[in-house]
């Protein structure tokens, strides 16, 4: 979403000058810059509104991120309660890591007896190749590369049949393998090829040149990769990789190293991972408060009146009211109080004395997506979404609003430098007559002048006469 810039009036319309020969020139100006100004009126207003939509929509951009934002530490919060704060712990992390992924219940668990971590097959020509690029690599062009279960052919010309043309074979099977050349720089035959599968596990890897015929395996059979062997709970288990989450619903495990002792995995309630998310909703609450009260009352900004501000302020009300059914049954039990400007704050060590049963009743007051006081982070989000928000609607509106506007200016911009040179042109042709009426009556006066000296002389004389015969 963009807005488009409000003009200022200067860049609409410029000052018009008029330049006339009659003595009425400066009267005429000073009627075509009071018909521009009158003409500027609606523009300006129009003007203006652009101005106030543009700050509307730049306060709403600002605000829409702590809106967001506290949407999104509800959401933390209802997290974490979902998970009963529960945190995964190994008794050897050298051998095993462990992660809660969203496990939801307390547990122990033993791995025992780690034989083999996973490993990717990896195997080399049985012989090294005079070079890389001329020396063949098969009798008949034709191979069969065997991955697993799965096997490939390779058809070789006779310009493709050296080392460099079987690895770029290879690497365009999609065979989930990688090849290259190995050079150990010594030797007559110092060039090796070396084919590594991409994921770890047993596996089948072979090279298989003339398979219709000698069927003979160009690569060594030495390393065919190795699966996570160990003991889960007294079970047997066998993966083929070492990042195991398929044992335990909401547990990852991470295979380090080898062991024939036990490792004990932990599921268990930390009080601090709620803690962390009650002190980060605090701060989001209050950063959305600070912006609220920026656009309420008679020093407001831009959204004072607006219809986000009013719904947000009672989205908050009701954010604060919630009342749940437990032990703990409202956020000042959890060590949430609030100063005289409706401003959170969060007391550790009220927080640090609830019991493991109080700890409890906080993860069922607190919910999850659909229940307790973590639901509300819907009516949140649901405000600040990029796409359908509140928010978003309103800037499209503004947006809107705004190009109406801009194509509104356009138009009476045109009508108004259409009759302003209508009216120059009329004032114009007006200053042209009254200069000729000055001229024709600079004539006359001097007609009459002459007159006068004709028949009386002079203008004294006459004025003598005209005393003499008083």
């Amino acid at each position: 979403m963009s807005s488009s810039p409000v003009n200022s009036l200067s860049t609409i319309t410029a000052p018009l000058t008029f330049t006339g020969v009659s003595q009425f020139s400066n009267d005429f100006q000073t009627i075509l810059s009071h018909a521009q100004q009158v003409g500027e009126i609606p523009i300006q207003q129009l003007q203006n509104k652009q101005s106030e939509i543009l700050a509307q929509k730049q306060a709403l951009i600002a605000l829409s991120p702590y809106v967001s934002a506290l949407g999104s530490s509800l959401s933390g919060l209802g997290t974490v309660a979902s998970s009963q704060g529960l945190s995964a712990s190994s008794s050897n992390p050298s051998a095993v890591a462990v992660t809660n992924t969203g496990a939801s219940a307390a547990a122990t668990y033993t791995i025992s007896d780690i034989q083999t971590l996973a490993s990717a097959a990896s195997e080399a020509s049985v012989s090294g190749y005079a070079n890389s690029t001329s020396a063949p690599v098969s009798a008949t062009g034709t191979l069969q590369l065997v991955v697993g279960s799965k096997t490939y052919t390779i058809n070789l010309t006779p310009q493709t049949n050296n080392l460099n043309g079987l690895v770029a074979a290879i690497q365009n099977l999609g065979a989930g393998v990688s090849a290259s050349v190995l050079t150990t720089g010594s030797g007559a035959n110092p060039d090796y090829l070396s084919i590594s599968a991409n994921s770890t596990g047993a596996t089948t890897l072979q090279l298989i040149d003339d398979p219709t015929g000698a069927a003979k395996n160009l690569i060594t059979s030495n390393n065919q990769g190795t699966n996570a062997v160990f003991q889960f709970d007294g079970i047997p288990v066998s993966r083929s990789t070492n990042t195991v989450n398929d044992l335990v619903p909401g547990l990852s495990l991470s295979l380090l190293g080898t062991t024939s002792g036990s490792v004990t995995l932990g599921l268990a309630t930390d009080p601090s991972q709620l803690s962390g998310a009650l002190t980060s909703f605090v701060q989001s609450y209050n950063n959305l408060m600070d912006q609220v009260d920026q656009q309420v009352g008679s020093s407001g900004g831009p959204l004072t009146g607006n219809l986000i501000i009013t719904t947000l302020e009672a989205d908050l009300q009701q954010l604060t009211a919630y009342q749940g059914s437990g032990s703990v049954k409202s956020l000042s039990d959890l060590g949430i109080t609030f100063d005289g400007t409706g401003r959170m704050s969060f007391s550790q060590t009220t927080f640090a004395a609830l019991s493991s049963s109080q700890i409890s009743s906080a993860f069922g007051f607190l919910g999850s997506a659909s229940s307790g006081l973590s639901s509300l982070a819907q009516t949140f989000q649901q405000m600040s979404d990029p796409v359908s928000g509140l928010i978003a609607t309103q800037e499209n509106g503004d947006d809107q609003t705004n190009a109406d506007l801009s194509s509104r200016i356009q138009t009476l911009t045109t009508r108004l430098n259409q009759s302003q040179s209508a009216l120059q042109q009329q004032l114009a042709a007006a200053d042209s007559l009254a200069a000729s009426l000055e001229s024709q009556q600079q004539v006359l006066t001097g007609s009459i002048q002459s007159l006068d000296y004709v028949l009386f002389g002079s203008q004294q004389q006459q004025a003598g006469i005209s005393g003499t015969s008083g």
